[in-house]
């Protein structure tokens, strides 16, 4: 069976302060300046105001232009825009220049996205060996999703599995064992996987559903089938995996 994957990009958001007192105007130190710049251009990012983060990021710049979380900020918005050329100077630079694993774990989701699986999974696997980054389950998360689509299963497994020692109720990383199981014939380990993914779940993913069908037909749990089955025709009826799932159903009676 084919595998899904959803790979998580780190962009935080941080509030701006307007720092008035008065009819004098209050040294702003640059830093704090640069600081707050930023933070402005990633709350545009998340609402996709482009040029407003550029124009943003281009005053944060004339402060340090060798800022890396500038560079970064840069970074995903030539991403986000197309420009990918752009793109991957910006965090090669941000990266030379000192740049930590939340930008090093940015520039593994661009390489993703570009379909450049075996470059991506290297610099994920740098990113799980910063023992301090406070994202490290999710990057062995990304990086078990970088591994499977080089068709390398057994260290995704691995991944996945160092993942939920860090995260036990991560549902990336209990679907996609999940789906592993369900490929190798396990249908016992499947099982499992996906009942500690419902526990932790406040609302199935189609996906989700789907694998749990899939692991009732094999068990003949005909109520979880007709459980699953129902939420999907109301939920996600009209989805592309839905369709594309049952559409293979039917080519295979």
């Amino acid at each position: 069976m084919k595998y899904f994957s959803l790979l998580l990009l780190t962009v935080f958001l941080s509030a701006c302060v307007t720092e008035t007192s008065g009819p004098e105007p209050v040294p702003v130190n640059p830093q704090v300046a640069l600081e707050q710049r930023v933070g402005l251009a990633r709350q545009y990012i998340g609402v996709g105001d482009w040029e407003n983060a550029k124009r943003n990021l281009e005053l944060a710049a004339d402060i340090d232009p060798s800022s890396p979380d500038v560079l970064e900020a840069f970074a995903l918005v030539f991403q986000r825009t197309g420009e990918f050329e752009r793109a991957e100077r910006s965090f090669d630079r941000a990266l030379a220049l000192g740049g930590g694993s939340r930008i090093r774990n940015n520039y593994a989701a661009f390489l993703f996205a570009q379909g450049r699986y075996r470059e991506s999974a290297s610099v994920f696997e740098a990113v799980t060996n910063d023992t301090l980054y406070r994202g490290r389950s999710q990057a062995f998360v990304n990086l078990g999703l970088a591994l499977l689509q080089t068709g390398d299963v057994q260290d995704a497994r691995a991944s996945f599995d160092r993942a939920l020692l860090m995260e036990p109720r991560n549902a990336t990383a209990l679907l996609e064992l999940t789906q592993i199981a369900l490929t190798e014939g396990d249908e016992d380990a499947a099982s499992r996987y996906y009942e500690r993914y419902r526990q932790g779940a406040r609302r199935q993913t189609a996906r989700a559903l789907i694998l749990g069908v899939e692991i009732a037909r094999l068990q003949d749990d005909v109520n979880l089938e007709a459980s699953n089955m129902l939420v999907l025709r109301n939920l996600y009826a009209e989805t592309s995996i839905f369709r594309a799932w049952t559409a293979a159903q039917l080519e295979q009676r």
